[in-house]
């Protein structure tokens, strides 16, 4: 009697099983369900209806069929890249209608243009100084331009020409010197000029500082001038020191001419590139 009343007690403060636990003593043992890759999901089941194309359909709604295109090339080729390479040799005809200059500009000057890629180099030698400008045309168009033409243009007025406007560097070398002088110029958004003057600056100089003559990386541990908190009168010799080497406001507009000119060609030529590249042969 004692023994069972101890048993009882014991059970009472035995925590009781969770009630998942509790059924699986309770109940007869079943069967395990089958693992996943016995059955085909829904994905894979679309896949195998659609022959693989149905698969980027679902994933991507396309506008036209996403069937492929034979081609003896073996790369995939779809109806997407076909409408694709139409619509890129209309955009090309397009743009070489508009075309300003089949060949790029010259810069008044003496200036010798040498190009490479999208950089552009004008060199000028005069009295014992050789002066190169140097810029890119990548992204060189403002990105506010065309939310400003969007916003300000009635329905039948002609659509503004892109213009390039690049920042540029000057280089001026001497001959009996082992310093480069190098100004970095860009165009202001606005133009910058003193009150009262009858022409204003359309580029403005940045930065100007010293650096070994003859060697293509800068350094950083060369002082460079910032001009924002420059004096005027100092920053005027400078642009006066400029103009005196021909790079003025004159130089300024033709080098945003032939800028404008060589990013246009470029751009043609990566349509060209870009259809070559998806059309089906």
């Amino acid at each position: 009697m004692l023994l069972a009343r101890s048993l009882r007690a014991v059970s009472a403060l035995r925590p009781p099983l969770p009630a998942p636990l509790r059924g699986l003593w309770a109940a007869p043992p079943r069967a395990l369900p089958p693992a996943p890759s016995a059955a085909p999901g829904p994905a894979r089941s679309l896949w195998q209806l659609g022959g693989g194309a149905g698969r980027t359909a679902l994933l991507r709604p396309r506008r036209g069929s996403a069937g492929r295109v034979s081609c003896g090339c073996g790369g995939l080729h779809t109806e997407g890249d076909k409408a694709f390479a139409q619509f890129l040799t209309d955009e090309i005809k397009e743009e070489k209608k508009i075309q300003k200059h089949k060949s790029l500009p010259k810069v008044s000057g003496g200036w010798e243009l040498e190009v490479h890629g999208t950089e552009a180099r004008l060199v000028r030698k005069i009295a014992g100084e050789k002066i190169t400008v140097t810029f890119n045309i990548n992204n060189s168009i403002p990105p506010s331009a065309e939310d400003d033409t969007q916003e300000g243009q009635k329905p039948d007025e002609q659509e503004p020409e892109l213009t390039s406007t690049p920042n540029f560097v000057v280089e001026v070398i001497k001959d009996d010197t082992k310093q480069t002088l190098v100004l970095d110029c860009h165009y202001p958004e606005d133009e910058i000029g003193h009150e009262g003057e009858e022409e204003s600056d359309i580029f403005t100089i940045r930065e100007v500082s010293f650096q070994p003559t003859g060697e293509s990386d800068w350094k950083d541990t060369n002082y460079t001038l910032n001009t924002d908190s420059l004096d005027w009168a100092l920053y005027d010799h400078l642009m006066d020191f400029l103009a005196d080497r021909g790079v003025d406001n004159t130089f300024a507009d033709e080098l945003i001419e032939l800028s404008t000119a060589l990013e246009h060609q470029e751009y043609i030529k990566f349509l060209e590139d870009l259809k070559s590249f998806v059309k089906c042969q």
